[in-house]
């Protein structure tokens, strides 16, 4: 009986249009029109008495009609379709996945949507949209992913995510964006996952994400930023991957300490010229730090110190670095990348703070000298090729039982 009304509740009244279903024929012998349940020219497969749509490529200029309410994922992607008119899947009752990717889409009023309040995914990535719905915004209440990514969206508007407070991935990566949504993303409390990427964002301001406290990923990486406030991450209380990549960033962004969940960092190819003195001291849970081709000319001696689960520091092209990196307290540390900086010699006790080393990338250096890797029994690899090396003593490499490979080529070994 639940399922009869179940049924006659999704369909508007045209219960029964189904075969198997009560009803069915006795509307067949009055010769009432019966829904069409694959609309031509879509692939359609059952699944039970549900429905997934195909219409993806199919040179569709427009929504097709008569799609069956029992439609459970709908494919519209790589079409000709631009605009989507009001109601258009308001029959769609169930359905949780919308493919609208690859079409010609400027704008998506929040009545083209209506009805579609069991939707989960809703992609609409590779369109034109210019703009989104401020004062009727998308009512979709159940909605965990959106796809905005790929579009020409200069701004978003303070109200356009009312309608969304479920969802936890958001993709807004590769438009035109400016600045950052603040308002618009205090509306969703519930992300877990966002990308503001290749955009044309050039600062962060003071409480950006401060409604955000369930996000865990966030990439900012190929933007512009040049200036970061020192509280624009306040409220990141389950931050752990921040990509801060491909930018303009003058200073070190000290911002990064109010994370204390942070485990992976990124902010390589920026124009960083310091790390200050205990530049990760609210970040004990970080595990990975890219800092790579920065033009880096100082390095605070505690910058790196007391981080116990680092197991990967890149610090490639930092050419004004000739001391290495005091690493006392960061134990767990595996791999070490450190070329094309200026290190003319290893500390004597770098194997006693680093017992855990596997790969040790040291090229394009300074070095003259080599100290005992006697206790780096984990070593594998270690790169010591374009520096000036003149001899190596017989304890030097003594014992590494897992040694793979080493690389002394282009020194001056005698």
């Amino acid at each position: 009986m639940l399922l009869v009304i179940l049924l006659f509740s999704m369909a508007g009244g045209d219960w029964g249009s189904h075969p198997g279903v009560w009803g069915y024929k006795q509307i067949q012998d009055r010769q009432e029109p019966v829904v069409a349940l694959c609309p031509s020219p879509c692939q359609c497969e059952e699944d039970g008495i549900f429905m997934t749509v195909d219409c993806s490529e199919m040179g569709l200029p427009s929504v097709p009609l008569n799609l069956s309410p029992l439609t459970t994922y709908l494919d519209l992607s790589m079409n000709n379709i631009s605009e989507i008119q009001p109601r258009a899947f308001h029959r769609l009752h169930l359905l949780s996945e919308l493919r609208i990717s690859g079409n010609q889409l400027k704008y998506i009023s929040g009545q083209a949507l209506q009805g579609l309040h069991n939707l989960k995914v809703l992609m609409l990535q590779n369109n034109q949209l210019e703009r989104l719905p401020d004062d009727a915004p998308w009512d979709l209440p159940n909605l965990l992913s959106l796809r905005l990514d790929a579009n020409l969206l200069s701004e978003v508007p303070a109200e356009a995510f009312r309608g969304v407070r479920s969802l936890r991935h958001l993709w807004l990566d590769d438009n035109s964006l400016t600045e950052i949504p603040v308002m618009a993303l205090d509306s969703l409390p519930s992300l877990q996952a966002m990308t503001l990427a290749l955009n044309q964002i050039t600062h962060i301001p003071d409480y950006a994400f401060t409604n955000l406290s369930a996000l865990v990923v966030l990439h900012l990486h190929n933007n512009h930023i040049q200036s970061m406030s020192s509280r624009c991450f306040e409220g990141l209380q389950s931050l752990e991957t921040l990509d801060l990549n491909y930018n303009d960033l003058q200073e070190f962004p000290v911002a990064i300490r109010t994370l204390s969940k942070l485990q992976e960092l990124g902010f390589h190819n920026n124009n960083i010229k310091a790390i200050p003195e205990r530049a990760f001291v609210g970040n004990p849970q970080l595990q990975t730090i890219h800092f790579y081709e920065n033009p880096i000319q100082f390095v605070g001696k505690s910058a790196f110190q007391f981080l116990p689960k680092l197991h990967t520091l890149s610090l490639n092209g930092a050419t004004q670095i000739q001391e290495f990196p005091d690493l006392k307290g960061t134990t767990s540390l595996e791999i070490l990348t450190l070329t094309r900086a200026g290190l003319s010699a290893l500390p004597p006790g770098l194997c006693e703070q680093l017992p855990r080393l596997r790969l040790l990338e040291l090229s394009n250096n300074q070095i003259e000298d080599l100290p005992s890797f006697y206790r780096c029994s984990a070593l594998q690899e270690i790169g010591l090729q374009h520096n000036q090396i003149r001899r190596i003593e017989s304890s030097t490499f003594k014992q590494l039982t897992s040694l793979r490979a080493l690389d002394l080529s282009w020194n001056m070994i005698e």
